[in-house]
């Protein structure tokens, strides 16, 4: 279809690439396995591609969608097929504990590729509202959310995501399968939240600083990088090498020098 008919099915300010093929759709659907009584929201529904299939399977779905021209027709496409309740909303100021209730919330949703780390690190915040999370992003996004210690693509996302949670890449998908098609392949990740006693028990806040000084600077040592937060007799105390850097370091690395970083005195060891 082309965009002088129908331009309401694509926005270049929203980043709106709709999934159309059957198969590819089918595969996300099987991945996801939703079951009735499940508590679903989707990021982004688009066109209702997989709306629509995931409301067969529910009964009941809630999205987000900040297009408030796609309402209408996912209403209208919805309508005999469940009940959807539709946020329009930025879903970055969205309250995810809030629609939550008392059961977490299985989140899904094809995240619109310029602002997809923004989103991924909202439903982090927010991480004990969520049950699991099936996202479809830009493949270069989910090989640097799976990214191990030494890896080129290793790095904030990597460790800030794999903290929170079990990241598995799932389904790669290639641009025919969207409308229209983007210039890049995609890729749908199973996010899973690990278990409260798995997280990081050092101050979030510090971990963020922490890691974002560390890879800010990629090629510096850590000594370097981290000079202002933590000393190099600091960086030894929490096991960790001055002279690596941060793309060698393990996630829990960083939570070692966050807690250290969070001592009294740590300027004057």
């Amino acid at each position: 279809m082309h965009e002088t008919h129908a331009p309401h099915l694509h926005k270049k300010r929203f980043g709106q690439h709709f999934l159309h093929d059957a198969g590819v759709l089918a595969r996300i659907v099987q991945a996801i396995a939703p079951k009735g009584g499940d508590r679903v929201v989707e990021i982004g529904p688009g066109d209702g591609a997989l709306t629509l299939p995931l409301l067969r399977a529910l009964g009941r779905l809630t999205v987000i969608e900040l297009d408030r021209d796609l309402i209408p027709r996912l209403r209208a496409a919805a309508n005999g097929v469940g009940e959807l309740e539709i946020v329009n909303a930025d879903v970055l100021s969205v309250d995810l504990r809030r629609l939550a209730g008392d059961a977490p919330l299985r989140v899904v949703g094809n995240l619109p590729y310029n602002i997809s780390s923004p989103i991924l690190f909202h439903c982090i915040e927010q991480i004990d509202a969520i049950r699991d999370m099936h996202f479809m992003l830009q493949k270069e996004v989910v090989d640097r959310m799976a990214a191990a210690p030494g890896s080129k693509v290793y790095g904030r996302l990597s460790v800030m995501l794999q903290l929170a949670c079990r990241v598995e890449p799932l389904i790669e998908v290639p641009p025919a399968a969207f409308r229209p098609p983007p210039k890049v392949d995609s890729a749908v990740v199973r996010l899973r939240p690990r278990a409260p006693a798995e997280r990081p028990d050092a101050d979030p806040t510090m971990i963020e600083r922490v890691v974002k000084a560390a890879f800010g600077q990629r090629r510096k040592t850590l000594s370097n990088a981290l000079h202002g937060l933590l000393t190099p007799e600091r960086i030894d105390l929490a096991g960790v090498d001055p002279r690596a850097r941060a793309e060698q370091l393990p996630p829990t690395a960083f939570v070692e020098l966050a807690r250290v970083a969070g001592l009294p005195d740590n300027r004057h060891p």
